[in-house]
C-alpha cells in the first residue's frame, strides 16, 4: 500500500524550475532513497512534502490526504517527521529536553492547562518524559539525557535529531543527509539504527543521502534526480546499473 504519492511535482523559483514533473510512490514500511548531484532538487522535494514550500504544480498525497496547502505544523500532526541537512538542535537544552520539545508538537494540553498544572496536563507531561527517555534509549543516548546537546559528538547529535523527529509519533520519517560528516564507524551504526527504528517503530523512511555505500545497502527502492527530473526509480541493483544514472551521478568508476 502506498503511504506517500508525489504526482507530477513541479517547483519554480523566479522562473528557475527546481523540480519538473516528479512522480514518486513510497510503500508502507519501505526504506526509500532519493539520490542525485547537488542542486538536483532533493531537499526541495523534502520541503514540499513537509509543507515548507507550496509546489507550483502537482499533488502530495499522504495516506489519501492531500497535503499541498497544509502548514508545516499540520503536516507534522498528520504523521510526518523529518531531520535537516544542517543539524538544528537546541544546544543549550538538555538531550532529554530536545526530545521533549518534539513531543509537544503533538501534545493535547494547551497553554493554560500547563500553566495551571491541571491533572490531565501533568499526566501528559509524565508520558512525554517517559516516551523521550525510551526514544533516547532506542538511539543509544539514554545515558546522556541530562547533558547539553552541544556537548554531544557529531554523530550523537545526528541521532538526537532522529529521536526528536520520532517524538512527533510519525508514521513517515524523512532523513535529510543523516550520514553527512560521519566517519565510517558512525555510518555503520546509523544503518543499524535506521533498520532498528523501521522494524521496531514500523515506520516508513525516506532518506536523501550522498553516501552510496549506505544508500545501496539500506534502501529497498531508490529514485534518482538530476536537474529536477527523475531519471531512474527502482531497486538498488537496477538503479546502480542504469546508464543514465552512471553518466549523470555515479560516474564510470561505479
Amino acid at each position: 500500500m502506498a503511504v506517500l504519492q508525489l504526482e507530477e511535482i513541479t517547483m519554480e523559483f523566479g522562473g528557475l524550475r527546481a523540480l519538473d514533473l516528479v512522480d514518486i510512490k513510497v510503500e508502507e514500511q519501505q526504506i526509500y532513497g532519493i539520490i542525485g548531484p547537488n542542486g538536483a532538487g532533493k531537499t526541495t522535494l523534502f520541503n514540499i512534502i513537509t509543507g515548507i514550500y507550496l509546489p507550483t504544480g502537482g499533488k502530495v498525497i499522504f495516506k489519501d490526504c492531500l497535503l499541498n496547502k497544509m502548514h508545516p505544523w499540520d503536516v507534522a500532526r498528520q504523521g510526518i517527521g523529518r531531520t535537516f541537512q544542517n543539524i538544528r538542535l537546541f544546544n543549550k537544552l538538555s538531550v532529554l529536553d530536545n526530545v521533549r520539545v518534539g513531543s509537544h508538537g503533538v501534545s493535547k494540553s494547551g497553554f493554560f492547562g500547563s500553566m495551571l498544572g491541571l491533572p490531565s496536563s501533568r499526566r501528559e507531561e509524565k508520558m512525554i518524559v517517559e516516551k523521550a527517555e525510551h526514544l533516547l534509549e532506542l538511539v543509544g543516548l539514554g545515558e546522556k539525557k541530562l547533558e547539553y546537546a552541544d556537548n554531544l559528538a557529531y554523530g550523537e547529535q545526528r541521532r538526537l535529531e532522529i529521536a526528536r523527529a520520532m517524538a512527533l509519533n510519525p508514521s513517515l520519517l524523512l532523513l535529510d543527509e543523516p550520514a553527512a560528516g560521519m566517519n565510517s564507524t558512525e555510518k555503520v551504526e546509523l544503518m543499524d539504527l535506521i533498520w532498528k527504528i523501521r522494524n521496531e517503530m514500523q515506520l516508513t523512511i525516506i532518506l536523501v543521502e550522498h553516501d552510496m555505500n549506505l544508500v545501496m545497502n539500506i534502501c529497498e527502492q531508490i529514485a534518482v534526480l538530476d536537474y529536477g527530473r527523475k531519471i531512474a526509480d527502482g531497486p538498488p541493483e537496477v538503479v546502480k546499473n542504469d546508464e543514465r544514472v552512471i553518466q549523470s551521478y555515479l560516474g564510470a568508476e561505479a
